[in-house]
């Protein structure tokens, strides 16, 4: 007998149907020598720290670090959650052989494994591999099954981030709340640090108090209209990014230059292409919603989630925008599927897929396919099924991803773009103002006129006031590429593509992060705009280490777990780091008193003097006083 098992329930349900085994039992399907059986989500978690030892159960300074000899794992959920990894376990206990048929990537291996250690599997285990749940890929993959030591690196670099989010995790959280929570026994407050939540928070907080330390400056442009064309200047800053930043330095420009003709020095067109935006990853598809359609990033996850078991679009949790070459000859049969519901698909029907050479020939470029930026998933497409039976929202989020899809396929957009250059020379007291124009006559709504190099004539100059505008506040979309990029901010694609390695958290794991940080009221949402609450500024403030709180490190953490599921790390190297780094944030928090809950009077806090600690209530008689 063959045991399969499969993420969850529906996903169980199409693999049995591809199977044939179609007798449906109290947990499982049977029939054709296979047994489909299916987990809840995390079946399995590693212990709780009181569950290792007694030592662990209450939470004391002293204890720490929480450093377990080795990690295990237990069965968690409710009745029916222990009913159905009984099960697992029962049909495991029968088997021949296993096939993993979990969620296709590191989290996925992660859960799976765990379950089959946990059920004491002893006989072999294969896996499959699929990019979309259709009938067709299904088969596809049972014909294609690979062993589970293919997958090892990926396992071990789940075990190693759900390992490190447990070290950290419990140590840092124990440790700062002990320190410096207010409030006692069951009042206390729980300072909650993650290894990638609590870096997200410091990027809210961090942009927050750039916004509130900001102080406006004022400055003035200069710009004069020629023949219905308002053309700006461009002068040279001094000390100051501006270079107009007084009034009376913008009027003594425009006495100089106004009597004075205005001059074409050149007259530059450049013809260009525009490629198709990029197919959507995860990441760049929540940003694209988010701006859309205001969905929040968890909103945009569960709605891919739907699509994909739905068989609509392929898997969803990537971070890459590229297709490999083995899909390309299947894009004709995709296009046909949708082309009732797009119109735009028609123009590509009946075009060849023979590599994007000659006429007739479906367009392949290198910018969507290319085998080297494609590692176990490729990005988001529609799988070719009909899209029907669909929520409102979950047709959103479709149109975006085929149109997405179908328009890689089209020709270049051709541009143009024109750039006029011109010169007013004015008296000796004024600098010469060169002016550059962009294309654009604007007010006018005319299109640019045909100017010629070497004519002039009478222009109107004029300074426009301007206030320089503080940094604006994260919404989900920038924020899910500040955590793409660690914090820098990144326009150009290419260069994002290229930061993705060190970006923090995982593409599907960033939305729980930020929902996570909603729940513990460490931020709030305000229109679009997301703040940080009293309690998440103060958190980040109260943390010491910069470890705990800086993407940047954490991008290089994230940056090395990648690299354990390539293979160029091993994973004894990383669980070293880490304890090392647990120790660290311990002994950080216990060497520093100063702000921490004064032991004697509970109310104050610890303040530092030239020679001891003491509590900041002693004007009111608290005698806590301790010799440094």
């Amino acid at each position: 007998m063959i045991v399969c098992v499969a993420e969850k329930p529906s996903v169980g349900q199409y693999i049995a149907k591809v199977l044939g085994a179609n007798q449906r039992r109290d947990g499982y399907f049977e029939g054709n020598g296979y047994c489909v059986t299916w987990t809840f989500g995390h079946l399995c978690a590693l212990l709780e720290p009181q569950e290792y030892t007694d030592q662990w159960k209450g939470w004391n300074l002293s204890a720490l670090p929480m450093i377990p000899q080795r990690f295990s794992i237990k069965v968690s959920g409710d009745e029916g959650v222990h009913k159905q990894f009984n099960v697992i376990k029962s049909l495991i206990a029968q088997a021949d052989e296993v096939i993993n048929c979990g969620d296709a990537g590191q989290e996925g291996e992660l859960i799976q494994r765990w379950v089959y250690q946990k059920a004491g599997c002893k006989v072999p285990v294969k896996r499959l591999w699929v990019s979309s749940l259709t009938e067709e890929a299904i088969a596809e993959g049972f014909r294609l099954l690979k062993d589970q030591s293919d997958y090892q690196h990926l396992y071990e670099a789940g075990l190693m981030r759900a390992i490190g989010d447990w070290l950290l995790g419990m140590n840092a959280t124990r440790a700062y709340t002990i320190r410096y929570a207010r409030g006692t026994g069951k009042d206390r407050q729980v300072l909650s640090i993650g290894r990638v939540q609590t870096p997200t928070l410091a990027l809210v907080v961090k942009r927050q108090a750039e916004i509130e330390r900001f102080v406006p400056k004022t400055y003035w442009e200069l710009k004069t209209i020629y023949r219905d064309t308002l053309f700006s200047a461009q002068l040279p800053a001094e000390e100051d990014e501006y270079a107009i930043t007084s009034l009376e330095q913008g009027e003594r420009l425009v006495a100089a230059i106004k009597d004075n003709p205005l001059c074409i020095t050149s007259v530059e067109k450049k013809k260009g292409t525009e490629s198709a935006p990029k197919l959507f990853d995860l990441t760049s598809l929540q940003v694209e919603c988010n701006k859309k359609f205001s969905f929040s990033a968890d909103q945009t996850l569960k709605l891919i989630q739907s699509l994909y078991e739905k068989r609509i679009t392929t898997y969803p949790r990537v971070d890459t925008t590229y297709l490999p070459d083995d899909i390309y000859p299947k894009v004709p049969a995709t296009l046909q599927g949708i082309k009732d519901y797009f119109p735009q698909a028609a123009p590509l029907l009946g075009q060849k897929a023979d590599g994007g050479k000659g006429e007739g020939s479906l367009r392949k470029s290198k910018k969507v396919f290319d085998n080297k930026k494609v590692t176990d998933h490729h990005a988001i497409i529609p799988t070719g099924q009909r899209p029907d039976n669909l929520t409102a929202e979950e047709r959103k989020v479709f149109n975006l991803v085929a149109l997405r899809f179908i328009a890689a396929f089209y020709p270049d957009c051709e541009v143009s773009n024109t750039t006029v250059m011109a010169e007013v020379t004015g008296d000796k007291q004024a600098d010469d103002a060169e002016a550059s124009e962009n294309g654009e006559g604007e007010g006018t709504g005319k299109s640019l006129p045909a100017f010629v190099k070497g004519e002039s004539g009478a222009h109107v100059p004029q300074l426009q006031e301007k206030t320089t505008t503080p940094p604006k506040y994260y919404t989900e979309a920038t924020l899910l590429r500040a955590m793409e990029t660690a914090g820098k901010t990144v326009d150009d694609e290419e260069l994002r593509d290229a930061m993705k390695e060190n970006g923090i958290g995982r593409p599907s794991t960033r939305a729980a992060i930020i929902e996570k940080l909603y729940q513990r009221k460490y931020i709030v949402k305000q229109g679009k705009s997301i703040r940080a609450t009293e309690v998440g500024v103060e958190l980040i403030h109260t943390i010491i280490s910069p470890l705990l709180k800086s993407a940047e490190l954490t991008g290089r953490w994230e940056k090395k777990l990648r690299e354990i599921e390539r293979g160029e790390y091993t994973a004894q190297q990383f669980l070293n780091e880490l304890k090392q780094m647990t120790g660290e944030v311990v002994k950080e928090v216990k060497t520093n008193k100063a702000g921490m809950l004064c032991p004697v009077c509970r109310k104050g806090v610890v303040i530092r003097g030239r020679t001891r600690y003491g509590c900041s209530r002693w004007r009111e008689g608290c005698t806590y006083a301790e010799e440094f």
